[in-house]
């Protein structure tokens, strides 16, 4: 089992950045696929981008590529999410998730999100 704490997030103008991060607890967080969903006010939950256990592969929904980049540290227990040029668009409580080894569309292990704002 794998407990996932986020933080990171806050208040930004449109154009900034912000970096997100999850820490994982657990000794076996480098055999977990790891991704981040976000949900805005009156709207469902959606995908963001999702990382292997090894690192090798990424994945990002359209609206997040070239601004959205998704790492981990496995030495840290830590995957992170670095957000740049943001829109007041990407409003929303961002989502930290896990799934034991492959990544799965429906993450079993979740976080309990950190809001992210952004002005315009």
């Amino acid at each position: 089992q794998v407990q996932l704490v986020e933080s990171g997030g806050g208040l930004v103008q449109a154009g900034g950045s912000l970096r997100l991060s999850c820490a994982a607890s657990g000794r076996t967080f480098s055999s977990y696929a790891m991704g981040w969903f976000r949900q805005a006010p009156g709207k469902e939950r959606e995908f963001v981008a999702r990382i292997s256990w090894s690192g090798i592969s990424t994945y990002y929904a359209q609206f997040v590529q070239g601004r959205f980049i998704i790492s981990r540290d496995n030495a840290k227990n830590t995957v992170y999410l670095q957000m740049n040029s943001l829109k007041p668009e990407d409003t929303a409580v961002y989502y930290c998730a896990a799934a034991e080894g492959s990544w799965k569309p429906t993450p079993h292990y979740w976080g309990q999100g950190t809001q992210v704002t952004v002005s315009s």
